[in-house]
């Protein structure tokens, strides 16, 4: 699983807002493998993220069209 994967996951999926264990989940990979990749992403402001409103620790992620 690299990068790529995931950012071509939520392109691909870009109408929804995703947690990294839903991406996991639907790419088959592990929650902690795409939780750094997500954040490698995050950084270099290739995806959009908030906080989730029912959990404080939760972001979510979405394609940075």
């Amino acid at each position: 699983m690299g990068q790529q994967e995931v950012y071509d996951f939520l392109k691909k999926n870009s109408k929804k807002w995703w947690t990294s264990k839903e991406v996991a989940s639907e790419i088959e990979a592990s929650v902690g493998s795409v939780t750094t990749t997500l954040t490698k992403l995050r950084k270099r402001n290739d995806v959009k993220f908030k906080m989730s409103k029912e959990k404080s620790n939760m972001f979510l992620y979405m394609f940075k069209s």
